[in-house]
């Protein structure tokens, strides 16, 4: 198949890319090259800022694709500029949405591609809510070939997975982990999670590409493993070869603490802290034999030993260490006065 993927370097295309190349489809990555060097070579490249339409349209010609994939649309703005280009010229458009589109809290904690979509707490689940919307009435009004992917909790050997961080990422975490300082979970660490390898993902969005069973549908893709807070951040303390000194602290408190730019209500509120268990047979009927294989605490080794070998990656945020012995020198000031 020849395939445009707008973004391809991140988080979930990365892995996406490279299985893509290894089956030695025809792939153009359209994005800014801020990682061209980690693109395989098979792999096309256009270098380009997204948002200028007519450098887009210069550069791509007149090619005709199997497949356009935007991992990068946040904005109804960005989905409509996608329609304009690529009407036409694509058999069909694969949108990454996002779970954190499901209504928190749903009526069960069972989801599927039915449950309804409403956030109140995070902006950007509701913007992918109304990008959803604006693709779907594209499809029934003029057949435009969407097809749109809900991850949740997607990871890969960059970063490891936690729920309470700062701005610059988990290395803080698990630098108070090695440090021997008390690490905060949201709530009581009882709420269940779905972390999903990268390289699973992957092969279950492959299967979509090309498959007439998406056309105008929606498909979450998950891993069947579900977790609590605390298993998850008991399987990092392991792979770091140390116990965690877990410590809990309720999610609304975590909200009102915290600064406004870390959207702890969106993160935590609209998403982490809500128990939810992803039914993912829509998905297994449409590309048969579909399973996630990688375990979180297998996966999650992999993520330690490859940040602990790449110092670039480890970021220290002392604002988030900080805030963190705050929290809880206050909680236990808390406890005390009250005894």
């Amino acid at each position: 198949m020849k395939i445009l993927m707008i973004g391809g370097t991140g988080t979930i295309s990365s892995a996406i890319t490279r299985q893509l190349a290894a089956g030695g489809h025809d792939l153009w990555l359209l994005n800014r090259g801020n990682r061209k060097n980690e693109v395989p070579e098979s792999v096309k490249q256009v270098i380009v800022d997204v948002s200028d339409e007519a450098e887009v349209l210069r550069l791509l010609g007149d090619e005709q694709f199997d497949a356009v994939c935007e991992f990068i649309g946040f904005l109804p703005s960005q989905v409509e500029r996608d329609i304009r280009l690529f009407s036409g010229r694509t058999r069909q458009y694969v949108y990454i949405s996002s779970a954190s589109a499901y209504n928190k809290p749903a009526a069960s904690h069972v989801i599927t591609e039915g449950t309804t979509l409403a956030n109140p707490h995070w902006e950007y689940s509701r913007n992918k809510i109304a990008c959803e919307e604006l693709l779907l009435k594209e499809y029934r009004e003029k057949g435009f070939p969407v097809t749109i992917v809900r991850p949740s909790h997607t990871y890969c050997e960059r970063g490891v997975p936690v729920s309470v961080h700062g701005l610059k990422g988990s290395w803080q975490v698990l630098k108070r982990m090695m440090e021997g300082k008390p690490v905060i979970i949201q709530g009581d660490g009882s709420s269940l999670w779905t972390l999903t390898w990268n390289e699973d993902f992957a092969r279950g969005f492959i299967g979509l590409l090309g498959n007439p069973k998406a056309i105008g549908e929606a498909f979450q893709i998950m891993s069947d493993e579900q977790l609590t807070w605390d298993q998850i951040y008991q399987c990092v303390g392991n792979a770091l070869g140390v116990k965690p000194r877990i410590y809990h602290v309720a999610s609304d408190f975590l909200v009102a603490t915290s600064p406004k730019a870390w959207d702890f209500e969106g993160n935590l509120i609209g998403d982490k802290s809500v128990t939810v268990v992803f039914d993912c047979t829509k998905l297994k009927r449409a590309v048969p034999g579909f399973m996630a294989t990688t375990r979180f605490d297998e996966g999650v080794r992999r993520c330690v030993a490859h940040i602990l070998a790449h110092k670039e990656l480890q970021t220290e945020d002392p604002e988030f260490d900080a805030w963190c012995d705050r929290i809880i020198e206050a909680q236990e000031a808390a406890k005390a006065s009250l005894k």
